[in-house]
């Protein structure tokens, strides 16, 4: 049986009335009309005294009569139970995990370090007492366990995977329901349900971050120039159209070329051009 049965308790207040008169009745007839055998309901009250329970907001108590489950009180309040009842608090409020950044390998294998945040509460009491042996620690090792299996499936970019449509920096929503979903599946054994789980760090790991790094920004700068040779190209391309309709000045194709070769320098340099006057002829 895996089923998870809510039991409902005798209220707390009534219970302890009951046990006040066994006690103070007694006492009295005990006094009054020498009953000392009345000695025994006064027991029975003290005994009946450790059945008195209190259950907080999202807490339960599971309830199990010599080893056998006799169902989990999730109402609130003051309450009695039977005496013998062994009784296990299991909080059934949200709990937050933020994982520290753990190594592990991306689908072409690069260390990478990955950290996750969840949200997660307890939904089958039954499950979480009984089916683990301690359902917090459960969840922080299945949480790493979905992480590593979740890192190789996928590269951590396309820069060495070009045909990859989902990595684990760029996956973003994806990569998300990925681990929650598989976080939930290894979960469900122990009753957990996940609100919700996500990446919040990821980065290489330390013995190659440098050299990943460097090769990011050169993939940048390569980009970034092709850009600027792109435009400039653009831009020289006009400037000898505007001079050609305008009849502003006749270039020959040696010109052309010499001018052509002046103005990709100043558009594509990275750094500031001093000009030149040129008061003489082009080629004294």
């Amino acid at each position: 049986m895996k089923k998870e049965l809510e039991f409902l308790p005798m209220s707390g207040y009534l219970a302890l009335l009951i046990i006040i008169l066994l006690i103070v009745l007694p006492i009295l007839a005990i006094i009054f009309v020498k009953m000392i055998w009345m000695v025994v309901f006064i027991l029975l009250a003290i005994f009946g005294m450790a059945g008195l329970m209190t259950v907080n907001p999202n807490e339960s108590k599971v309830l199990v009569l010599f080893g056998a489950y006799k169902g989990t009180v999730k109402k609130n309040g003051f309450m009695w139970v039977n005496p013998f009842f062994t009784r296990k608090r299991i909080s059934l409020r949200a709990r937050n995990l933020d994982s520290e950044p753990i190594k592990v390998n991306d689908k072409i294998g690069n260390p990478v370090m990955i950290g996750v945040v969840m949200v997660w509460k307890v939904d089958n009491t039954f499950k979480a007492a009984f089916d683990v042996d301690d359902y917090v620690h459960f969840v922080d090792i299945q949480s790493e366990a979905a992480i590593r299996k979740l890192a190789g499936h996928y590269s951590y970019d396309n820069f060495e995977d070009e045909d990859a449509n989902i990595t684990l920096r760029g996956g973003g929503e994806a990569v998300n329901k990925m681990l929650e979903d598989e976080i939930t599946e290894r979960l469900s054994i122990a009753g957990i349900e996940v609100i919700e789980a996500r990446i919040n760090y990821i980065a290489y790991a330390q013995e190659i971050a440098g050299a990943m790094l460097k090769r990011q920004q050169a993939t940048a700068i390569v980009a970034a120039r092709f850009k600027i040779v792109e435009g400039a190209v653009s831009m020289v391309e006009m400037a000898l159209e505007q001079l050609s309709e305008k009849n502003i000045i006749d270039l020959d194709d040696e010109r052309k070329a010499t001018m052509v070769s002046n103005l990709m320098v100043v558009l594509t340099s990275d750094k500031d051009v001093s000009p030149v006057v040129n008061t003489g002829s082009l080629y004294s």
